[in-house]
């Protein structure tokens, strides 16, 4: 019971919180229920590690969360940089109950630890993974539900915002509400979800992921947002740049994994 009053006054706070006094999205919010989304992040080391993960969750984990009613679920790797190798999970899903629940659903999955023994199942002194870190987050109001890109070769922007107070990062939501949305369609830089941290570290703190189909469009399309006439009206806006919305940019540049739904 904790745990559930924890939860709906996180999600009350939030509410008040991102709620734009004009919106101008690029999603209509009544158009479909409002998602949460658990993003995992898993570090592992080089080695057979990889092979293991990758083996669990294609042939287990999300099977097992598709059965659950969550779906797609992103899969994305860390292919350059200090994180190599880590694996993200993003999972979304409108049934918060059961996306915070997920372990305890699994374990009575029959068929799910059957496929997972492996992973599950490894001997402490060879673990499957380094460790793992959960954030969740709920979508943006403007951006109420994930935007799956359409098949073919991509890559993922994933970016995070840490805001220096609740204030800050109130204005800098703010700032997607009344304009961002629509300077990043302009832009040719593809948008898959929007999410406010509820539950994780750093708080409080912002993430949502953009996607292009190679690296010279996604630095076409950041060069087109930032040159937009619409942003730089809205950052030279007094109520948005008095002080600094964002202490820190968390930036990854993720390639889908083969099993990946998003």
């Amino acid at each position: 019971m904790k745990r559930r009053s924890f939860l709906r006054a996180a999600l009350a706070t939030s509410a008040a919180a991102i709620a734009p006094s004009a919106p101008a999205s690029a999603q209509t919010p009544s158009a479909s229920p409002q998602e949460y989304y658990q993003l995992r992040k898993y570090t592992l080391r080089s080695g057979p590690q990889g092979k293991l993960t990758d083996e669990f969750f294609s042939g287990a984990f999300i099977p097992a969360l598709n059965r659950l009613g969550l779906s797609p679920i992103g899969a994305f790797k860390v292919t350059f940089g200090p994180q190599t190798p880590t694996t993200y999970l993003l999972i979304p899903g409108t049934n918060l109950e059961t996306l915070v629940n997920v372990e305890v659903l699994l374990a009575k999955d029959e068929q799910f630890l059957k496929a997972a023994e492996p992973f599950w199942n490894a001997p402490s002194k060879e673990p499957p993974f380094e460790r793992i870190e959960s954030t969740l987050y709920r979508a943006f109001e403007g951006w109420p539900k994930l935007t799956a890109p359409a098949k073919g070769k991509r890559i993922f922007h994933l970016r995070t915002y840490e805001s220096p107070t609740p204030r800050d990062h109130t204005r800098k939501m703010e700032m997607f509400h009344h304009g961002e949305f629509k300077i990043f369609d302009r832009s040719g830089c593809g948008q898959v979800f929007y999410g406010d941290a509820l539950v994780g570290s750093n708080l409080p703190k912002l993430t949502y992921l953009l996607t292009f189909p190679d690296m010279d469009a996604l630095n076409t399309g950041w060069d087109r947002f930032f040159a937009d006439p619409e942003w730089k009206k809205l950052a030279a806006d007094p109520y948005f740049n008095f002080e600094a919305t964002v202490s820190n940019v968390d930036s990854l540049v993720l390639a889908p994994a083969p099993y990946s739904q998003i």
